[in-house]
């Protein structure tokens, strides 16, 4: 067969059937014809909208089949209620523009219902005789009844999948009837529906019910392929396929690949077996170099195509890999920090349906535009060609999958629909390149089985990560602990969680700047939601790109890697986008906004040269076997083994179990781990024993003391570390004792020698006294007769010395005590208040009694690090790691910064190091 480009085909096919395709087909005896209702914020595109061109573009593009016939356009509407026969050959009331839900200005109804009636009428084209019908539904909210000359087809339950019928059973010779019924009860129901609700009001939306995907007929032959795998191997340069089909009877599969006219691989197998196309070479497809391949399927019986579909692929692997001692998301082998904005999908006029293709193609290239790498579809589903665009301009993709109603706790029927409609979309959207999360939950809205729902999502698509919960230390979620991602929302942040030896560290929400610009508002008269509004596009653009460069020291420690801001437009109420919701106006400045994003992005690609482990800073060396992940190295009495360590272990156990990392010291290029608690004495094996040893400066001890990194030997992206003077041996433990071992070629051996790259056990990196009283002296040059101190419950600075008098000493005295929430850190109690302690609450730092809450205990804890300035002891929040106990003029807060100014006249950095000296009042 002569090689084509399926787009070219695509275009030329849509041209020739353009009468059948673009809902052109006049409604029998409509009683009212369609009119727009004004959307209370119209878009650009809101006019170019009309039953003549509504959606008109072939709505599956990576399984495209020649002929098929549109039926968007006018439809008669009516009202329904529970139980009612279908209208059948009766005129409805109304007309309406289908795809738009029944809520949008753009379909004519411009109102909710939960019960409604669609009906029209449709002629089979005469080219199509002999072969089966199939009509397709991009997406109907949320059940769907269709009848057929008044034959019931189907029933349908999911508002954001497609979903088909055969109706080649129920068809005439001539004109056809088609009414489907529809249930959406919104948020009143039980079912997955995202940010609609029947309230709308701050971060919950206007709802989108019935039908707002495209609709469509196409003729097939009795034996067809319903839907098609695609999986990039890159390493193996081959795509594996899978073909799924129906109406099968012996039939094979075909499969050709292509680049642009030139063939590039092909293979041959059965449906629902794996095929293996060669793709030698592959070129690669990345946010930068979006390149995609063609594809031509055919379904063939003998030598006969019997039905052939074309469509696309990108060659891109997705995993998790060790950059610079932290694990971090990686594409094609590669960490680019992934910087995008939390994407609801709403359009004023179209609510869930974008007015225009051009519209859906427009916000994907305004993220491009502005220098973003990612965008979080935000618990909504978009149609295929939103993922089409994604996959061809370059774009990652966090796919969320919608929530059921966040007030309620789902019954059991309820999480089985919510795990029906999620493995839909996992297998509706698994073969588009852009796609490399799969986001399950979010902010414990309607939670359960978080761990499990994971595991289910990883096993059905183990080529993407799995976030299992966004938002875990928001509004009561809990954090099952599976999953490739741990996932914090900070709101105004950025912050970041610890990343740990098998998840990355992301922050799926931050930011929230709100702006709001006259005329393109939802609602010029008020209910305005952000989480800090600002007065003019100067002041947002420097607040924003002070938040994206507050990232870097974020990615650098803890080791952040990727940042969800809030959000790319206003959506109603909400004025925290960075364009309107209309799109008319971009709030930033765009150069400005995109110059930060790349300069962050380029800074992320330099830890790629870095090495396994991070030199330096301390780690923590966690066991990897299924079962004992709960153990960690440890040096007891001399000797190295492993032990349970957790929170709330001793901080003996937990300094033995924490390590310095520092160039090897027999081989730069290796590692040595020095012992937090003994410093000087590191690890070493003696007659393959692993202790921990006095450095006796010879260079037998230096070369029995340094490791090599390697890729883990257990495949997964954890370390193993080979012997440097052993070549061969493998540090590994047996039993709980750790020893220096040759290789053995055994998967329990290669388990027991592979290591995680955890955060430290003791995680303060700087030395503080506890149990007595300090005082904390201002590091900044000319204000070093300042005192942290609190006055009135608040924390300031204030001059202290031998004549201040005896409240004002007091105050400025504090007892170092393990810290509440985490013992290898601090907490301040007050001199004068016993039982309160300094603890920050919205970035203000103030002394508050302890209300044994798990959310005080963290407030109050910070881990001492040494001094940002270079000098003193810095005390990082334990809750917000990034975030500093800092003076700001004369007052104290907790903020992250970036060693620049900020608002004070002095450096962030010296503004948050402090002397820890002899209490002014003992």
């Amino acid at each position: 067969m002569t090689p084509f480009s399926w787009r070219t085909r695509l275009g030329r096919e849509a041209r020739r059937l353009l009468p059948l395709c673009c809902g052109l087909l006049s409604l029998q005896g409509a009683q009212a014809a369609w009119s727009l209702k004004t959307p209370p914020l119209s878009t650009q595109w809101t006019s170019q909208v009309s039953p003549a061109n509504a959606l008109p573009e072939y709505p599956r593009p990576q399984m495209v089949r020649a002929d098929w016939l549109n039926l968007n356009g006018e439809w008669q509407f009516g009202n329904a209620s529970a139980g009612q026969a279908p209208p059948f050959g009766q005129n409805l009331a109304e007309s309406v523009l289908v795809p738009f839900p029944i809520e949008s200005g753009l379909s004519g109804i411009k109102r909710h219902q939960d019960r409604m009636w669609y009906r029209r009428t449709f002629t089979v084209p005469a080219a199509w005789s002999g072969r089966r019908v199939q009509l397709n539904f991009g997406a109907v909210d949320w059940e769907a009844t269709v009848y057929v000359n008044g034959q019931r087809a189907g029933t349908h339950q999911g508002g954001f999948d497609s979903f088909s019928f055969d109706i080649t059973g129920y068809l005439n010779g001539g004109t056809n009837e088609l009414i489907v019924g529809v249930y959406d009860p919104t948020d009143a129901g039980s079912q997955p529906v995202g940010k609609q609700t029947n309230n709308p009001q701050g971060i919950e939306y206007t709802g989108a019910s019935g039908i707002w995907q495209t609709v469509w007929l196409e003729p097939t032959a009795s034996a067809r392929i319903t839907r098609l795998d695609m999986t990039p191997d890159v390493q193996g340069s081959v795509l594996k396929l899978t073909v799924r089909g129906a109406g099968l009877s012996g039939q094979t599969v075909e499969a050709v690949a292509f680049d642009g006219t030139t063939q590039v691989g092909s293979a041959t197998g059965s449906v629902d077996g794996e095929i293996r196309i060669p793709v030698p070479n592959p070129k690669l497809w990345s946010p930068e170099s979006p390149f995609l391949y063609d594809l031509r399927v055919s379904l063939k019986g003998g030598a006969t195509t019997v039905d052939q579909v074309t469509s696309y692929f990108g060659m891109r692997s997705v995993g998790l890999k060790l950059v610079g001692g932290v694990l971090r998301p990686v594409l094609n082998g590669q960490f680019v920090f992934q910087m995008g904005t939390l994407d609801q999908g709403y359009w004023p006029d179209g609510i869930y349906t974008a007015p225009t293709d051009a519209a859906l193609k427009f916000d994907i290239q305004k993220h491009k535009d502005l220098g973003y790498n990612l965008i979080r579809k935000h618990i909504k589903v978009e149609p295929q060609r939103w993922f089409y665009w994604a996959d061809k301009l370059g774009i990652l993709v966090w796919q969320d999958m919608p929530c059921m109603d966040s007030g309620k706790s789902p019954t059991t029927a309820a999480k089985a629909q919510f795990e029906l409609e999620m493995r839909e979309m996992i297998d509706e959207h698994r073969s588009s390149p852009s796609v490399i999360v799969w986001v399950i939950q979010n902010e414990g809205w309607g939670q359960y089985d978080q761990a499990r729902l994971a595991d289910l999502a990883k096993g059905w698509d183990p080529s993407r990560l799995v976030d299992n919960m966004s938002g875990v230390n928001c509004c009561g979620a809990v954090d099952g602990g599976n999953g490739d991602l741990v996932d914090w929302h900070v709101y105004v942040g950025p912050g970041s969680p610890p990343p740990s030896a098998k998840r990355a560290a992301v922050v799926g929400e931050f930011g929230g700047l709100g702006l709001k610009v006259a005329g393109h508002l939802w609602n010029p008269n008020g209910g305005f939601f952000s989480y800090e509004e600002v007065p003019d596009s100067a002041t947002l653009t420097s607040r924003y790109v002070g938040l994206i460069k507050s990232i870097q020291p974020l990615m650098n420690r803890p080791g952040l890697s990727a940042a969800v801001y809030t959000e790319i437009t206003d959506v109603e109420g909400e004025i925290n986008g960075v364009l309107t919701y209309d799109r008319a106006i971009v709030k930033v400045d765009a150069n400005a906004v995109r110059t930060a994003h790349l300069n962050l992005l380029a800074a992320s690609r330099q830890l790629n040269s870095q090495g396994l482990l991070p030199v330096g800073q301390h780690r923590s060396l966690q066991v990897m076997v299924p079962g004992y992940t709960d153990r960690y190295l440890r040096h007891f009495e001399g000797l190295g083994s492993t032990e349970v360590v957790t929170r709330t272990s001793s901080g003996t156990a937990k300094q033995d179990a924490t390590f310095k990392v520092t160039a090897g010291l027999a081989d730069a290029a290796c590692y040595s781990f020095e012992s937090r608690n003994f410093p000087g004495s590191y690890l070493r094996h003696f007659n393959s024993r692993v202790r921990r040893d006095a450095r006796d400066g010879s260079a037998l001890f230096d070369q029995d003391a340094t490791f090599c990194a390697r890729p883990a030997l257990d495949g997964s992206p954890a370390v193993s570390l080979e012997s440097k003077n052993k070549p061969g041996f493998y540090l590994r433990h047996r039993s709980s004792e750790v020893w220096v071992d040759a290789l053995e070629n055994t998967a329990g051996f290669r388990q027991d020698a592979t290591w995680g790259i955890a955060p430290p056990w003791w995680q303060s990196n700087a030395n503080v006294p506890q149990g007595s009283f300090q005082s904390l002296q201002v590091t900044t040059p000319g204000y070093t007769n300042r005192y942290l101190r609190h006055i009135e419950s608040l924390a300031r600075t204030e001059v202290v010395d031998g004549g201040s008098n005896a409240t004002l000493k007091q105050d400025a005295t504090f007892k170092l005590v393990p810290g509440l929430a985490e013992s290898s850190c601090y907490s301040f109690e007050s001199r004068n208040y016993p039982g309160q302690y300094l603890r920050h609450f919205n970035s203000r730092v103030r002394r508050d009694a302890s209300d044994g809450s798990t959310v005080f205990q963290q407030d109050a804890t910070f881990c001492a690090q040494p001094g940002l300035s270079g000098t003193g002891v810095s005390f990082e929040s334990f809750n917000f790691p990034g975030r500093y106990l800092r003076h700001a003029t004369s007052e104290v807060w907790t903020a992250s910064g970036i060693g620049t100014s900020w608002d004070s006249p002095v450096s962030f950095n010296e503004d948050s190091s402090w002397n820890v000296a002899p209490a002014w009042a003992p």
